[in-house]
């Protein structure tokens, strides 16, 4: 048998805009339908409330494999003649695109192979493993691990099905939006967020198909504006540790770009205290949880409120697999921020009594207590004086802020240590 690498489609690196067609996306539909879950959309009577906007959301989190990834992979699989299903298939993926094709590809007896960075989340590894598919862990990026799946793919003879840049994938992405204009025919906008560019790619073809009106937004992580960039013709810095590792793609599509580049009507960029802000308000809000890159649009909302008020916008979760420890991280400094837990820094002397007092001054103001740290050592006081750390937890900001005067009213030295 041949060890040459097989090309998944024909169009191959030639593909254009107009190899994505809203034909191609129903022919998807059809394909994958009974397959894939046909999630709810439903509006948000308190994120409305909240943003300005009438906010409906697209649950692409409650896919078996918890994100919408399934839908590109299984439409890719399905076209796939005999001989490539026998060698089997290999892709790149931070992720969720590795779940989606290692579920469909076990089900439908295709061997998948999946390189991942080593800085993918756990969560993501072994979810991966549970629905068959085999994980080699290389590289610190997805453009690392990339480049090390296209080097087996030409070794083993496998086929390689992009996460993004490619048509066929695309097409099954778009099946997100079919399902929402069905729900919601009269939707203004459209807000999708970007790593490849899959996704909106899909969505967008959709979109301008059915309402060339609908306005369609792309969002990325500040720290990784890659496709901003290359749209925009702007040069920032990309690369960091972003809560929304699933669109971290320091080079998008080509593909993508051009069907981007024609119908996508805006990218926004967001930061971290944002997406953290989303992550959890959906969770308090909805009880969903989502990643960072799912929480990507609402994100965007909510940072720029008078661009997007009074418009009915479509927001897609586009993922919902994250880490416990870090999802537990997020609410707490979400926390944190409202004021709700905070850490005060007190200087006190080293003496019988001294933190007593101090104690019952949190007791008058009904302020509850969770960690004390005490420093003697590595401070610029005196021998005799010492810094305590007290970290607390209160109705909100205001009650915090009361408190800080109430000590301060007694003499105390306090500073609030701020989050970063």
């Amino acid at each position: 048998m041949s060890t040459q690498p097989l090309s998944l489609s024909p169009k191959g690196a030639a593909a254009c805009p107009a190899d994505l067609t809203i034909d191609d996306v129903r022919a998807a539909a059809a394909r994958i339908a009974g397959a894939v879950v046909e999630t709810p959309m439903m509006r948000s009577i308190t994120l409305s409330e909240i943003t300005g906007a009438d906010i409906w959301l697209k649950f692409e989190n409650l896919q078996f494999t918890a994100a919408y990834k399934e839908r590109g992979a299984l439409n890719a699989l399905l076209l796939l003649d005999d001989e490539q299903r026998a060698r089997g298939v290999i892709a790149a993926s931070a992720g969720n695109h590795s779940q989606g094709l290692s579920y469909h590809g076990t089900r439908l007896g295709v061997p998948v192979t999946i390189v991942m960075p080593r800085t993918t989340p756990t969560v993501k590894v072994m979810q991966t493993e549970s629905v068959g598919g085999k994980v080699v862990l290389e590289g610190e990026t997805f453009d690392e691990a990339y480049a090390h799946a296209r080097q087996l793919e030409a070794e083993l003879g496998l086929t390689f099905v992009h996460p993004f840049d490619d048509p066929d994938v695309a097409a099954g992405a778009g099946t997100v939006a079919l399902e929402m204009l069905e729900v919601k025919p009269d939707l203004d906008c459209i807000v999708t967020p970007i790593g490849g560019g899959g996704l909106i790619s899909g969505m967008a073809t959709v979109a301008k198909a059915l309402n060339p009106d609908i306005e369609v937004v792309g969002v990325q992580a500040g720290l990784f504006p890659s496709m901003f960039d290359r749209i925009k013709g702007e040069s920032h810095d990309c690369g960091g540790d972003t809560l929304a590792e699933g669109i971290a793609v320091k080079q998008p599509g080509d593909f993508t770009a051009q069907v981007i580049a024609e119908r996508v009507d805006d990218i926004l960029l967001v930061d971290e205290p944002a997406l953290e802000k989303a992550v959890a308000l959906l969770l308090q809000i909805e009880k969903t949880v989502v990643e960072g890159a799912g929480a990507a649009g609402l994100a965007a909302v909510l940072s720029n409120s008078a661009r997007f008020a009074g418009k009915t916008i479509g927001l897609v979760l586009c993922g919902g697999n994250i880490d416990t420890r870090l999802l537990a991280n997020v609410l707490l400094r979400d926390l944190a921020r409202q004021g709700r837990l905070a850490r005060l820094r007190v200087t006190l002397q080293d003496r019988p009594g001294a933190l007593f007092k101090v104690m019952r001054l949190f007791d008058e103001h009904n302020v509850n207590i969770i960690e004390i740290y005490h420093q003697r050592i590595f401070t610029t006081l005196p021998a005799k004086g010492l810094i305590t750390d007290i970290e607390c937890e209160a109705r909100d900001a205001d009650q915090v802020d009361r408190l800080v005067e109430g000590l301060r009213a007694k003499g105390y030295v306090v500073q609030m240590v701020e989050l970063g």
